[in-house]
């Protein structure tokens, strides 16, 4: 073998194995070596005879790799050139190859024609028959026909298996991800990818972002779109690295429709706008139509609605509606044409809608009726839900409009049911924000406050509807766990020392939390869901425990509000949403600012004088018009977004009275019946759980201070509270109080967390309990924060034990100094053993029994700052 045949069969080994790890540009750039070694010139017609066929296989790869890069046609007609040389034996990797590059392309019927004639000529070769049926399963992905995929993929991973081609078989992994994806399974589609993303790390990370841009697709089926955004952000910088071109454009795409999910409809108009251009330029006109439909759904979803839901019947638009509608039904014709149904059918939806808009209803019928087909996705059935209801309202039909919503609400939440993890199941209400807020609309103009009720017990915090997942034994689960507890123990003493955190630690915590969080996404739920309560049975439970209920809900920018008490069920009309939200986040601000600091007096002032502002404003836009509704009563709030970290009690017109919040009225009932009926359980009377954590001045002195006023109490301390300790205890304790520094993660909300002598208990660990324990006092800094993602669900470490089933959790939702943690958590205990609810105890805590008997004028507006708030049953 001559020194250049020898230099030519290397570049070609090395050029495909930099192409399959996701490196074309590398690959190509061998590949063109070994050429040159071996004469060939590009621009001299035929090859040199004695290295014909090597040339020619040269070629065939160069030709792939090119087309990666985004030069379709030219890689196509250096296909062409190699196929006049190549030997017989090599006909099967032309057929192969063109019918890669045409998938590439989006010609797919032309693509499984090539695959389908390549099979039987490459069937002696394990590796190019495992690459033919790879290439075969993404084909029938793009198209959805999720049975031929699996079929091929069955047989690849046979054949890699035996033949040990760990990289086919990872790809393999990955693509039965996608059908699993596609089947609505995404807790199975992201096991999938785990195993794909294991081998990918070792072998081939230039891989990855392809994985990536599949999970970011996983979490957009979930909901989570600042998740998907961020995967997407990172696969798109390493697209442009790679200069893989339809890797880019398909990222891109995706990345449109993550910021369309997420609200930024410029955003998405212009990353629909990028991938449009990048597909036109390949040729690819398939990708192109997709492309086309997310740019029409971000327009679709700017111009706003056309009619508000029917009392606007028979007066046009004056909002682009008839031009989207008509451009959105020429282009399903366009997506049928490339055999894409399902998308076909997103786009017969959004031009019935956007028909149904324009009053143009025999168009939006012709289009919703050509939108019918079995086996769409969530995401189909749901819009076909919504634009039915559309179509009903617009012609005053809104008993028919609400029963599509129901039902659409009824098929997520069935999803939701098959999702194990928490992080999911409070993503999934964002696939349903425009059938909630449709029937919140549609609720509100009836002006029943029952029904709208119903529709606001229907439609929010459902993941509270959930039976919660214990995870499994995991020991690398429990090993990653055990590193990111150490980090944290090693973060936490390097602030406590003043120095420089190092940014190493720092990033590798960031890592082990993506790790988590990416485990706890494997896990199936148990299908199982608890019913809707009932008003009649909220009723009656509240007129047991003598409170009255207020649940809020916002509809274009005002708050209305759905009272129950002795005034019967009422629908009360507040303030403005914006100036509330506002209040509430400036609220927690100044809490922040005063809490265990030394200020200057003058600053001191000008922060307390914020302080009662913004109490007066979220007194004037929510307490205030619902006093007369709620009498004198207990009150239990289900808050509305931001209101969700108010510390209701400080209001002046709730000071004094128990104040319980819970996230909806179904999870207040299932809550309250809980703990009455432990109330009667022998063990009530048990000894509490008394954790004292580290570096926290108050911790022990208040720990010792409760424990006196139970007997045979062993109060955890020092170095004996250790995060498994605490877990041991916590595990079905009838009641249980943490005195500790506490951290609500904005970022990554189950990372709240509590410091305890060995590192820090996370909202995460809670979830590994067997059983929750009933009543949980946190006497700890912002704990009591929320993230509230759509539909009101919310996350936090409160919200964690809340989700487990705790029936009371008390906890604060700002920084509270030392010294009014230890009065009011001991003042607390002693109510509570007196015989008070916890609500009740909370407030006699927090403004002493004779500020409770008092009315709230007569309260002084500069009361303690008491930022602790009774979530749960009360």
């Amino acid at each position: 073998m001559s020194q250049a045949e020898r230099r030519g069969r290397q570049a070609h080994r090395r050029g495909l194995r930099a192409g399959h790890a996701g490196r074309p540009a590398d690959g190509a750039r061998l590949v063109r070596a070994g050429l040159a070694a071996l004469g060939w010139r590009e621009d001299e017609d035929g090859v040199p005879g004695p290295q014909r066929a090597l040339i020619a296989r040269l070629v065939i790869t160069l030709a792939h790799l090119e087309s990666e890069l985004g030069r379709a046609d030219y890689g196509l007609a250096l296909l062409a050139r190699a196929e006049q040389a190549a030997d017989p034996a090599d006909q099967g990797v032309v057929l192969s190859q063109r019918g890669l590059m045409l998938m590439r392309m989006g010609r797919w019927a032309d693509a499984l024609s090539q695959l389908a004639a390549a099979e039987p000529l490459v069937g002696h070769d394990p590796e190019l028959l495992a690459r033919v049926l790879l290439n075969r399963s993404v084909l029938h992905l793009n198209t959805g026909d999720v049975r031929r995929a699996r079929n091929d993929l069955r047989r690849l991973v046979v054949i890699a298996e035996t033949a040990g081609l760990s990289l086919t078989a990872a790809k393999a992994a990955q693509n039965l991800g996608c059908c699993d994806l596609l089947g609505g399974d995404i807790p199975a589609a992201l096991r999938q990818f785990d195993i794909a993303a294991s081998t990918y790390r070792l072998t081939a990370p230039g891989v990855l972002p392809s994985l990536e841009t599949d999970r970011a697709r996983a979490l957009l089926a979930a909901g989570l779109a600042d998740d998907a955004a961020a995967a997407l952000d990172t696969a798109i910088a390493a697209f442009r690295r790679q200069r893989r071109d339809q890797h880019l454009a398909e990222a891109e795409l995706a990345r449109a429709q993550a910021a369309q999910m997420a609200g930024d409809l410029t955003g998405a108009r212009r990353w629909a706008g990028l991938a449009l251009r990048r597909f036109h330029a390949r040729g690819n006109h398939a990708w192109a139509a997709l492309a086309e439909l997310t740019r029409l759904r971000a327009a679709f979803d700017a111009a706003g609605p056309g009619f508000d839901g029917g009392a606007g019947a028979g007066r046009p638009s004056r909002r682009p509606h008839g031009r989207i509608g008509t451009e959105a039904a020429e282009l399903a014709g366009r997506l049928r044409a490339h055999g894409l149904p399902r998308d076909a059918a997103q786009a017969e939806l959004l031009a019935a809608r956007a028909f149904a808009a324009a009053r143009r209803r025999d168009d939006a019928e012709r289009c919703l009726a050509a939108a019918a087909g079995r086996g769409m996705p969530l995401e189909v059935l749901l819009l076909r839900r919504l634009a039915r209801a559309e179509l009903a309202a617009g012609d005053g039909r809104t008993g028919a409009a609400l029963a599509e919503l129901r039902a659409g609400l009824a098929t997520l939440h069935a999803r939701r049911g098959q999702l194990g993890s928490l992080d999911l199941q409070t993503g999934t209400a964002a696939l349903g924000a425009e059938l909630a807020g449709f029937g919140l609309r549609l609720a509100l103009r009836g002006g029943s406050a029952r029904h709208v009720f119903s529709w606001l017990e229907r439609s929010r915090a459902q993941s509270f509807r959930i039976h919660p997942v214990r995870p499994p034994a995991d020991p690398e689960a429990a090993e990653v766990l055990a590193e990111l507890r150490q980090l944290g123990f090693l973060i936490r003493a390097a602030e406590l020392s003043g120095d420089r955190t190092d940014p190493a630690r720092l990033a590798r915590r960031a890592e082990l939390q993506r790790q988590v969080r990416q485990r706890s996404w494997r896990a199936d739920g148990l299908g199982e869901v608890m019913a809707l309560a009932a008003p009649s049975a909220v009723a009656a439970a509240l007129a047991r425990s003598g409170q009255a209920l207020a649940s809020i809900a916002v509809h274009d920018g005002r708050m209305v509000a759905v009272t129950i008490g002795a005034a019967g069920v009422r629908l009360i009309r507040l303030g403005e949403f914006g100036l509330a939200a506002e209040a509430a986040l400036r609220l927690t601000a100044d809490l922040d600012v005063l809490a265990g600091r030394r200020l200057p007096p003058r600053l001191e002032a000008v922060i307390r004088e914020s302080l009662r502002r913004q109490t007066l404003v979220l007194e004037a836009e929510v307490v205030a018009p619902l006093l007369p509704a709620l009498g004198r009563a207990g009150v239990v709030i289900v808050p509305a977004g931001a209101l969700a970290s108010v510390p209701w009690g400080m209001l002046p017109g709730l000071r004094g009275r128990p104040v319980t919040v819970c996230p909806s009225a179904s999870s207040w009932l299932a809550a309250w019946r809980a703990a009455d009926a432990a109330a009667s359980e022998p063990d009530r009377a048990a000894a509490p759980v008394l954790v004292a954590g580290p570096d926290l001045q108050h911790a022990l002195p208040e720990v010792s201070q409760i424990a006196a006023g139970y007997p045979d109490c062993h109060p955890l301390v020092a170095a004996a509270a250790t995060v498994d300790a605490t877990l041991r205890a916590l595990d079905g304790a009838p009641l249980a109080h943490l005195a500790a520094h506490g951290y609500h993660d904005r970022e990554n909300v189950l990372f709240s967390r509590l410091d305890l002598a060995d590192g820090p208990l996370m909202a995460y660990d809670v979830q590994r309990l067997s059983q929750a324990p009933r009543h949980v006092v946190l006497s700890a800094c912002d704990v009591g924060r929320m993230v509230v993602r759509p539909g009101d669900e919310i996350l936090g470490f409160t919200a964690a034990l809340l989700h487990l089933g705790t029936a009371t959790v008390i906890s604060s939702v700002s920084r509270v100094d030392d010294e009014t943690a230890l009065a009011l958590m001991t003042a607390y205990h002693r109510a509570l053993s007196a015989g008070s609810r916890p609500a009740e105890a909370l407030a006699l805590a927090a403004v002493g029994p004779a500020a409770a008997d008092a009315s709230s004028a007569d309260l002084a507006v500069d009361a303690p700052l008491t930022p602790f708030v009774c979530f749960g049953a009360g």
